[in-house]
């Protein structure tokens, strides 16, 4: 399944950046996570709590920050495990200056599911991306207005 979304925020690239690169802003402002604590400086444990359609569950395991180009770009690996299944998702993130006080911030990724996600199909899950994506981006201009 891949992932996308893009959506403007009222403020410049280096605070979007280290607002994301801070474990307890990116936990804060990223739908569902429960729990990211960092275990050194790329990688973190993460606990997650997700509802997709009927089922709702908690989600357990990493996730690695990569290919760092400050402020501009990085890529989030995810790794994640639940009674359902397991989610495995890379994402690209951008952040690319508009101005001095707005930034385009952009994602591209793909994931793969097991288990009962799977069988699930795009159907549901497609839907559920679609909200968190949303979510996100609301939740990054709370962040930033705050």
């Amino acid at each position: 399944m891949t992932l996308t979304g893009l959506h403007t925020v009222n403020a410049p690239a280096q605070t979007i950046w280290n607002m994301m690169m801070d474990p307890d802003a990116l936990a804060r402002i990223t739908p569902g996570i429960t729990t990211l604590e960092r275990v050194d400086a790329d990688n973190y444990k993460a606990i997650a709590v997700v509802k997709i359609g009927p089922v709702s569950s908690a989600f357990t395991g990493k996730l690695q920050v990569t290919d760092r180009v400050e402020p501009e770009s990085f890529k989030l690996v995810v790794q994640q495990t639940s009674k359902v299944g397991t989610a495995h998702a890379i994402v690209d993130m951008h952040l690319k200056a508009i101005s001095k006080t707005k930034t385009e911030v952009s994602f591209t990724g793909g994931v793969k599911l097991t288990g009962t996600l799977a069988i699930m199909g795009g159907r549901v899950i497609a839907p559920v991306a679609n909200m968190l994506s949303r979510q996100f981006f609301e939740e990054l201009e709370k962040e930033v207005n705050a």
